[in-house]
């Protein structure tokens, strides 16, 4: 019987090939709960501020504190006074 195709090849041979399939699945599928996980929070946070319209003034208020503060810190760094 020599016209008779030969079974084809599965394309993992080895227990090693198996393993590191496994192993990047589970790869894809970690990145993929991680993406759904900052979606979540992206659309949690969307809601938060339609809903609450003075978090976003309170967020700006915050930032620019923080702007403030940081601006003395690096000045008191370039004069060396620190407390």
């Amino acid at each position: 019987m020599s016209g008779s195709p030969s079974p084809p090849e599965s394309p993992f041979n080895t227990k090693d090939d198996l393993m590191e399939l496994n192993k990047d699945l589970e790869e894809l599928i970690d990145g993929a709960e991680n993406m759904s996980v900052q979606l979540t929070w992206m659309a949690y946070d969307m809601v938060v501020q339609r809903t609450s319209p003075e978090l976003e003034e309170s967020m700006r208020k915050l930032e620019e504190a923080y702007h403030r503060c940081n601006g003395k810190h690096r000045e008191n760094q370039r004069t060396g006074y620190l407390h």
